[in-house]
């Protein structure tokens, strides 16, 4: 059962006025003295004694009538009273009864007692069809409303690369730092959404109940801000990069760059580098670094014991002094000042003025030439043509030059004819299978579900076996017929080439044993033969 509030009510009678006063049911409150007090000081000549209301007040428990004076007062009608929160965001309404003989408020009426009190937005017309329907006194009823704020968002943009390159070293298991994997670089590819904008929502304002506006908080509105390879979506709200590269973000603009520059040395300060576009590094590289590149690699500096790998080019303006554990891969050409202590190898042609104990591999001409041009001890290789000014040294120095097949042709054949071998041993084994199932159904001999799929299956591995084989077949006679002209290299010498220097053209061999100036070596028939140089 809902509870009831207790409430009061006037009655007029012939020998005088008096007050009955209902008690709460249910769990309600019951009604105080000091709203009676404040509702009777309001009536017209009625006198009272507060104290005596007070005492029945106290012992409450079913309905008590008071007598407050002899004469007998005019009716009272129905009554609300209005009361507005401090904010002005709502309002209530508290009833009390009429007389007997006294006029019920009506809906206008109420409506007329809140325009009265200064409402004049939100007005809860529900509640006061409520209250007519059911009058409860003595309780607060919301009589109006204020329409809400709706805060609104500031505008968001989400980044879909990293942003905090901390370049925080990772500890090894061991407990010691690994200064080469900091993760500097933040990777895109062409496509690749870079940024998406959420943009600001404004919000709504409110309104009090007297009318007033309640503005919302100012929010923070942004734009996709960015510099060249990029684009926008129509909507300005979608960031893509046209190119594959690195990303990085400076008061709030994007940049994007398919060349990464290191200002200063590749060290413990920026790890290894590994990008997709090219690599500039203005420093030095230092040792035990590395730097891989799918584009071009250009270092200002000195390349130590460390390890360059291009997808392109590689250009050492200065050199590399390897200390026997440096190297330069590129699938390009390389160009540097010298070589030290170091192996190389080129895609295309290789450059430099002074190659020294290094292993140097290319795929195009090597030439070694400048102020200097000398090569001393290591091995030198080119599938086309070496030039140099000096090879070996006046002491002797054990060097190797050599012109003729590519190194990786060579592996490449050794490898066709391993798989030659092991294609054919395992098509034999499909050939004998394929052979006996076929004797077996000439027989008539019946064959289960389970073997004739286990020969259909044998069947597809023949006929892609037979494909592969002649594939690999084909580059095999390939390869074979470009190594047997490979054999049209030449080796020049434009200054001197001293004993202890190995001259060898498609596996054909000439020692020097004395000094030779100013000459070159071709391959004629099985011999090597020295020609003047033209």
């Amino acid at each position: 059962m809902a509870y009831k509030h207790g409430y009061f009510k006037l009655i007029l009678k012939d020998d005088g006025t008096y007050l009955i006063i209902y008690p709460a049911q249910n769990g309600g409150r019951n009604v105080t003295i000091e709203e009676i007090n404040s509702y009777l000081g309001k009536v017209k000549n009625l006198d009272y004694d507060i104290v005596a209301i007070n005492k029945e007040l106290h012992v409450i428990s079913n309905i008590v009538e008071v007598k407050l004076c002899n004469n007998v007062i005019e009716h009272v009608n129905e009554q609300v009273v209005i009361k507005i929160s401090e904010d002005a965001t709502k309002a209530i309404g508290r009833f009390y009864p009429p007389s007997n003989n006294g006029k019920l408020l009506s809906k206008d009426d109420i409506i007329s007692e809140l325009v009265h009190a200064g409402v004049k937005y939100g007005i809860n017309e529900e509640n006061i069809g409520k209250f007519l329907l059911n009058r409860q006194y003595c309780c607060n009823i919301p009589m109006a409303n204020a329409k809400e704020v709706v805060e609104g968002k500031n505008a968001n943009i989400e980044y879909f690369f990293k942003t905090d390159l901390t370049q925080k070293p990772k500890m090894n298991e061991d407990g010691t730092v690994d200064f080469h994997q900091l993760d500097v670089i933040s990777h895109v590819n062409a496509g690749d959404i870079l940024a998406k904008l959420t943009p600001a929502d404004y919000g709504e304002a409110g309104m009090d109940i007297l009318g007033r506006a309640i503005k919302q908080k100012k929010v923070i509105q942004k734009v996709l801000k960015h510099g060249k390879n990029i684009h926008l979506s129509e909507d300005k709200l979608v960031m893509y990069s046209e190119v594959s590269g690195h990303a990085s973000v400076q008061d709030d603009k994007v940049f994007v760059s398919n060349t990464f520059e290191v200002a200063a040395d590749v060290d413990t300060s920026t790890g290894d580098i590994e990008y997709d576009g090219n690599v500039t590094v203005k420093g030095n590289v230092i040792s035990g670094y590395s730097i891989k590149a799918k584009g071009d690699i250009v270092v200002d500096g000195v390349v130590e014991g460390a390890t360059l790998i291009a997808g392109g080019h590689i250009i050492l303006k200065r050199g590399i002094q390897g200390m026997n554990r440096g190297s330069l891969t590129a699938e390009g050409n390389i160009v540097t000042k010298f070589i030290e202590n170091s192996t190389v190898q080129a895609g295309g042609y290789l450059t430099t003025e002074a190659i020294m104990l290094s292993k140097v591999y290319a795929k195009g001409d090597i030439t070694v030439g400048g102020k200097r041009g000398f090569v001393v001890g290591g091995e030198i290789k080119s599938s086309t043509m070496i030039s140099v000014k000096t090879a070996g040294s006046v002491m002797g120095t054990v060097t190797k030059l050599e012109v003729g097949a590519d190194p990786s042709h060579m592996e490449e054949l050794h490898n066709l004819e391993k798989q030659l071998v092991e294609l054919m041993t395992e098509k034999e084994k499909m050939v004998q299978i394929l052979s006996l199932f076929k004797k077996k159904k000439d027989m008539g001999e019946k064959i289960s579900p389970d073997k004739i799929e286990y020969i259909q299956a044998s069947s597809k591995t023949n006929e892609y076996l037979n494909e592969k084989i002649n594939e690999v077949k084909t580059r095999y006679q390939l390869l074979k017929s470009t190594l047997t002209s490979s054999g049209n290299g030449r080796i020049k010498i434009e200054g001197t080439v001293f004993p202890g220097v190995k001259i060898e053209i498609s596996s054909n061999i000439y020692y020097i044993r004395n000094e030779l100036t100013y000459c070159q070596f071709v391959r004629e028939g099985a011999e090597i033969k020295v020609l003047a140089l033209s």
